[in-house]
């Protein structure tokens, strides 16, 4: 989209409705799998400890600063999107599964945010926890990632692959 965008193919009302869009159906999306999870009880899976790992993951992330969370959503969406890139190149499923394994492994091990997958394990740690998480992390995390998921693929991926590519030669 946003080398669509920076292409003049679509305009910027577009690229933000889309934006929003997408952005909204994957929350709904993880807000909705929270709710199914839950009632599976996958919480007491292990004895309890997927449970308890859960609510240590959510807890970190609301504990984590805006600048880190935005650093950490930036590198996080510019291996989704170069993982994007990569499965494009496959003519396989095969293919296409072996490409994003690694860019999106990196991602989880290393512990990059990721906006959408925040809105999972946020709310999923918060209704599991047994005392009260800190709710304006929680909102500062999701909102730092969203914002460094966007600076990530339109300016570390899109924006590279636009001037390499897409631009017009004067």
């Amino acid at each position: 989209m946003a080398m669509a965008w920076a292409s003049g193919k679509i305009k910027t009302s577009d690229l933000v409705r889309n934006w929003i869009i997408v952005y909204t159906g994957n929350a709904v999306g993880a807000i909705l799998t929270v709710m199914l999870v839950w009632f599976a009880d996958i919480d007491s899976l292990n004895a309890g400890e997927v449970g308890n790992h859960a609510v240590a993951i959510a807890k970190n992330k609301s504990e984590l600063s805006f600048v880190v969370v935005l650093i950490r959503g930036v590198l996080c969406n510019a291996l989704v999107c170069i993982a994007v890139w990569i499965v494009m190149a496959g003519h396989t499923v095969t293919d296409k599964i072996l490409a994003i394994i690694f860019p999106v492994s990196v991602f989880v091990a290393i512990g990059f945010e990721h906006s959408i997958a925040n809105w999972f394990f946020l709310p999923y740690g918060y209704v599991l926890s047994p005392e009260p998480m800190n709710i304006t992390g929680m909102f500062y995390n999701i909102l730092a990632s969203t914002i460094g998921n966007i600076i990530g693929g339109t300016l570390l991926v899109s924006s590279v692959y636009y001037l390499a590519y897409l631009r017009k030669e004067k």
